[in-house]
């Protein structure tokens, strides 16, 4: 690991100023995903800004309805509150799907969002990786790809996003709250993350000196007909090869309102407003759920390793939905497929 400096912002006007006069230096927070990186050598700041103690550990209802969950909640509190627990289960059980109880512990909500890929020729800092360095190259395309993207891929990256709270919010189409030198904004979640196009180094849209301040959801929590799926090569502590986060809202069998997200296939949450419309006013079975998942698979593309997860996107999309519609949830405890 290299040698870095250290400071501790005392407020959020105090790190924005922090990370303004040094763009090249880093937030930390858990630092559950940097610390990592910098002991493999992929990252490198000469400086970390410690934001662990700003005053954003808050979970408020605003005035919509909705939630306004703030940057530094731990990944576990979010889970296991009330609020969330009630109103949004879909977000608590794929945060209970990530990662290991120690790490949601230690891992912040706004921190999650910022999570960088976990393809492994991004981790090996000896072969050519375009998201550590533009231009040298993606090894993943001709390597061993079987974790890789299959939706949103450019010549230039195959990586995926490793997230699964993401997923879920995504679903649930939730806002980013972030602050800078030029004063606060708010992001629609598709917008916050990119697709890696001819730039892959840039994982969202954030400015280097922004910072994330909190995640907004609406009022509709889809907590009756919901469920999070997570396909993996082993039952815990595992990075998805498919997930996806589905949400209905049925009047009897018809399906009133849809919503379809993506893990493990794409730069970014994989989420086509196409496949939801498709589901409106269908009967809540098979049919309709395999044209949304054809829908959503429009354009997928595998590099020989990866090629499977293509049929399993489709088997698992059906899967999640025909849960959703049961009011059965996959169940993050007992981990076998319903």
């Amino acid at each position: 690991m290299n040698p870095f400096s250290y400071a501790r912002a005392s407020d959020v006007a105090d790190a924005i100023r922090q990370i303004a006069a040094d763009p090249a230096a880093r937030f930390v927070a858990g630092g559950t995903n940097l610390i990592d990186l910098m002991k493999y050598d992929v990252e490198h700041p000469a400086r970390l800004i410690d934001i662990s103690q700003l005053p954003l550990k808050s979970i408020e209802e605003t005035p919509e309805g909705g939630l306004l969950i703030g940057a530094m909640v731990p990944n576990s509190d979010l889970a296991y509150h009330p609020l969330i627990e009630q109103r949004y289960p879909l977000l608590a059980s794929a945060i209970l799907a990530g990662a290991s109880q120690q790490l949601r512990n230690m891992a912040s909500t706004g921190g999650n969002l910022l999570q960088r890929t976990r393809c492994f020729y991004f981790y090996d800092v000896v072969t050519p990786c375009n998201k550590r360095k533009p231009g040298s190259g993606c090894s993943a395309i001709s390597g061993v790809n079987r974790i890789n993207a299959i939706l949103g891929t450019s010549d230039a990256c195959i990586a995926t996003h490793p997230s699964d709270m993401c997923v879920a919010l995504a679903a649930l189409d939730a806002r980013v709250h972030v602050a800078g030198p030029g004063g606060a904004r708010t992001v629609a979640f598709p917008d916050f993350h990119r697709l890696p196009g001819a730039t892959p180094e840039r994982d969202t849209n954030l400015e280097s000196d922004e910072i994330i301040t909190g995640i907004e959801i609406p009022a509709k929590g889809f907590n009756a007909n919901y469920s999070y799926l997570k396909i993996r090569d082993r039952l815990s502590y595992a990075f998805a090869l498919v997930s996806v986060a589905a949400a209905l809202e049925l009047e009897g069998d018809t399906i009133k309102e849809a919503r379809l997200a993506l893990g493990g296939v794409a730069h970014k949450p994989w989420r086509d407003p196409a496949a939801e419309a498709a589901m409106r006013g269908q009967h809540a079975g098979e049919s309709a759920f395999t044209k949304a998942a054809d829908l959503l698979l429009q354009g997928a593309q595998g590099y020989g390793h990866n090629n499977f997860k293509i049929g399993l996107a489709r088997r698992a999309i059906v899967r999640t939905l025909s849960q959703a519609a049961r009011g059965m949830p996959q169940s993050q405890s007992v981990k076998k497929i319903r």
